[in-house]
């Protein structure tokens, strides 16, 4: 699928290290003028470490718990803490261009991600201030308010080119989530698109091809005029 200044790849299901080199070598064909790209997978079960993860000091459960359940642990070089990956949730890799312009490629993100949540039914999605991702409205658990995050996001920047970008929680196995504490979060639950209409009483299943259908289409409007210059490009060519 080809969006008028970048392209869409849907990967199925994929390992991270396999979905970690494409992104490696995608990244590199944009700094030599290649077509910048959006990849969307998902993952079997695995735990990243950015580098804010204090050398996985947020993971609760120990990793030869973690090899018994299969469960891989990788350190990247993506910003924020430890997150989870796995089936039933949508990770969207964004091999963009951004320059110096972090702050807003990140709101873009965040704008991309709260309208495809609107188009699959959530209509308060919305930012937190002070954090990364993407929420829902609160609730009161046993007492305490908890916000309830339903996609995260992480990038790097290597030479104005981002790598990785965010996953969106769409059927996820929410119970993985009790391995660590998400980007080291301690007043935040995660949720799901599938638990927010379980919740609402909105007799819906959410569906994997749906979501990639909505986050498709949010970025195609969503960056419909961004400045797709890079710099080291535009000063090679002058």
């Amino acid at each position: 699928m080809t969006a008028p200044d970048f392209t869409i790849r849907d990967l199925g299901v994929m390992p991270y290290r396999d979905a970690w080199a494409l992104q490696r070598e995608l990244h590199a064909q944009v700094l030599e003028g290649g077509k910048p790209t959006l990849l969307l997978v998902e993952h079997p079960p695995v735990l990243t470490l950015g580098r804010k993860a204090r050398e996985g000091t947020n993971i609760v459960v120990t990793r030869e718990y973690l090899t018994a359940q299969g469960i891989e642990v990788l350190e990247i070089e993506r910003g924020g803490d430890v997150t989870y990956h796995g089936p039933g949730q949508l990770v969207a890799y964004v091999i963009f261009p951004v320059g110096r312009r972090v702050v807003d490629f990140l709101r873009l993100l965040e704008d991309a991600t709260i309208t495809a949540l609107y188009t699959l039914g959530l209509h308060d999605a919305r930012p937190n201030p002070g954090y990364a991702g993407v929420y829902v409205d609160p609730r009161h658990v046993n007492g305490h308010l908890y916000d309830q995050k339903i996609a995260s996001f992480g990038v790097a920047v290597k030479r104005h080119v981002a790598l990785h970008g965010l996953a969106l929680n769409v059927t996820t196995n929410l119970q993985h989530f009790d391995l660590i504490v998400p980007c080291g979060l301690t007043d935040t639950q995660m949720t799901s698109v599938q638990r927010e209409y379980d919740r609402r009483g909105l007799q819906r299943t959410a569906s994997m091809a749906d979501a990639k259908t909505a986050l498709a289409g949010a970025f195609t409007t969503t960056f419909e005029t961004y400045d797709w210059t890079l710099p080291q490009l535009a000063v090679a060519g002058s």
